[in-house]
């Protein structure tokens, strides 16, 4: 049977003691996230998902969803009730606003939730998990009527959300979409079209469904300039909020998909259901992009939590396992053989894991604070400054986090050998449900396009100069402190190379724009890997001060500062090695005959 025990210690150690969260407190919802609380909410959020969910994740996997005969879907056993125990403890709540029942707490907060429980039930996450897109749209573009009549009962868990947006012909190419809005004479629409890979389209956790979906109006022009976002509940909701008559959706189909087995992912059908614009018409893709960052960010630390999940139960097998002897004579001679512990390459491949799941955690709860601070910081100019980050580094979280999480798993169920490969260990599982992450909310080749193509030249380029800026900063800091010095130093010449790249894509991307495509992958690597860089210094800086304070935890703070060396050596050097690549243009590659890879 899988484990997994949330990592609480690491967790609060980033939040309170590198981000500080504390030290916002004189900004709105910021107020009551003391340090104390902070430590409260944590652990008994890992408590509920170590204890509820992670029973769950296995069996969950290998039962999967049903589509009943009138359409309806069943999940895994226990999900349902899993469902009911998070509602009523609240966790759904944490970072949503007061106003519409929320707990207004910051939105660091719910990013450690999320990954706590995408470790524990990737699936099972992924039904409350879209619902904080879906609120974040309607908070952004709803309608005071639809945000008070949807939004408390969303924010309750009490209803759930889900996004449309790919359809059969389409994926990422939203302006092929063909679902059409018809408007109706009382003000809403009649929605008709096919909608597919819809994760959480239909379930059994709730009595209603809030789909947000993406359409366009008769005379809207058939582009992505023509694209409308529309509310389509499940069921129809009064003015009253009490539900009416069932609407005009349904589930066609579950698809039969790789791994995420316990989420549905549904086959949608649409056939005249009513449906209520959100915003402007034709500037539906706007308002959906809302929610898609906001699912962005959350896939990015799924990928993350797969690796993590997967790290703990190949350190627990390594343990356990016994195999062969150590290279430099029998580590226990009164055993036939020894633990895999003592073979360097698991051990490379233990720490490679430690290093990335520790760094890639604390770059996500930073991202979550941008996203705090880019409503709420005290100035318009730090207002700014946040929002110019998480702008540019939502897609390095996504595409980094999950292209280095998947590779993670795949490691970790190395380690297993054989067993590995057996369904009972739940190595499997963790490599299969890690794969998706890499693909849903634009795959990673479109989140690098994103970074390179959009977000380096958005206002002449200040979101990189901040990125640039801040990492310089931090790394002018470190050097001051002699055990971290060399770290800071590493840190800081990636970052010269991650400018060298940056300035060689402003050079030959107009000139050639298949330079920019062939190299924006790795350029997407080789800022992930400097902005773990960068917070790796950050936690070494805090070990360093709390070992020199004679902290009671010593053991805790040695291990991240042994962790942050490691990370300058195993991890920086390959940004030489992308940059090397990105200049190497498109290689001729588009220059080839379509002929060349014709198949036999």
């Amino acid at each position: 049977m899988p484990i997994y025990k949330a990592p609480t210690r690491d967790t609060r150690f980033v939040i309170n003691e590198v981000l500080q969260l504390e030290s916002h407190g004189n900004l709105p919802g910021f107020e009551n996230a003391s340090a104390d609380l902070v430590d409260v909410v944590v652990e008994e959020c890992g408590k509920f998902c170590s204890e509820v969910l992670t029973p769950l994740n296995l069996s969950g996997d290998l039962e999967g969803c049903t589509r009943n005969p009138d359409g309806s879907v069943t999940t895994p056993k226990g999900f349902k009730q899993a469902h009911a125990q998070f509602r009523e403890a609240g966790w759904g709540t944490l970072s949503a606003p007061e106003e519409f029942g929320g707990q207004g707490m910051p939105h660091v907060l719910g990013m450690m939730a999320e990954e706590f429980i995408s470790s524990s039930n990737m699936a099972w996450g992924m039904y409350p998990g879209l619902t904080g897109g879906a609120i974040a749209a309607i908070l952004a573009k709803g309608s005071p009527e639809q945000q008070a009549k949807y939004l408390p009962k969303m924010i309750a868990n009490e209803w759930l959300g889900t996004m449309n947006l790919t359809e059969p012909h389409c994926g990422t190419d939203l302006g092929l979409i063909r679902t059409k809005a018809v408007p109706n004479l009382d003000g809403s629409y009649a929605i008709t079209g096919t909608k597919i890979f819809i994760s959480a389209g239909e379930h059994d956790f709730t009595d209603n469904i809030i789909h947000l979906v993406l359409a366009k109006t008769p005379d809207a022009p058939d582009s992505t300039k023509g694209i409308s976002l529309f509310i389509v509940p499940k069921v129809m909701v009064g003015d009253d909020g009490s539900l009416g008559a069932r609407n005009a959706v349904s589930c066609g189909s579950l698809e039969h998909k790789m791994g995420i087995h316990g989420n549905a992912t549904c086959v949608m059908n649409y056939d005249g259901a009513t449906g209520y614009l959100v915003g402007e018409e034709n500037k539906g893709l706007a308002a959906m992009f809302i929610m898609m960052n906001a699912a962005r960010l959350g896939v990015g630390i799924q990928g993350m939590s797969q690796a993590e999940v997967a790290y703990q139960n190949a350190v627990k097998y390594a343990h356990e396992r016994r195999q062969g002897r150590a290279l430099t004579g029998a580590a226990e001679p009164g055993e036939k053989a020894d633990t895999l512990f003592v073979h360097p390459d698991v051990r490379r491949m233990l720490m490679d894991a430690k290093a990335f799941t520790e760094g890639m955690r604390a770059f996500c709860l930073w991202g979550a604070l941008q996203v705090d601070l880019s409503h709420k910081a005290a100035t318009d100019e730090d207002r700014q400054t946040a929002d110019d980050l998480i702008s540019l580094l939502t897609p390095v979280i996504k595409g980094y986090g999950t292209d280095k999480g998947f590779d993670t798993c795949v490691n970790m169920q190395q380690i297993f050998g054989g067993h590995g490969y057996i369904e009972e260990w739940g190595m499997s599982q963790f490599v299969r449900d890690a794969r998706i992450a890499q693909i849903y909310e634009g795959a990673n080749g479109v989140q690098a396009m994103d970074l390179v193509g959009r977000k380096l030249a958005q206002n002449g380029g200040r979101a990189v100069q901040a990125f640039f800026a801040v990492v310089d900063s931090e790394c002018a800091s470190a050097k001051t402190k002699p055990e971290i010095a060399s770290l800071a130093e590493k840190v800081e010449k990636t970052n010269a190379e991650l400018k060298a790249a940056t300035m060689w894509f402003m050079q030959n991307g107009m000139a050639n724009p298949n330079n920019v495509g062939a190299g924006a992958h790795h350029y997407m690597h080789m800022m992930g890997i400097v902005a773990l860089g960068l917070m790796w210094v950050r936690m070494a800086e805090v070990a360093v001060t709390k070992l020199g304070e004679g902290s009671g935890d010593a053991a805790f703070y040695q291990a991240k500062l042994t962790t942050a060396r490691y990370y300058g050596e195993r991890f920086l050097p390959d940004v030489g090695a992308l940059r090397r690549k990105i200049e190497g243009g498109a290689e001729a590659v588009m220059e080839l005959p379509v002929e060349m890879f014709a198949t036999a």
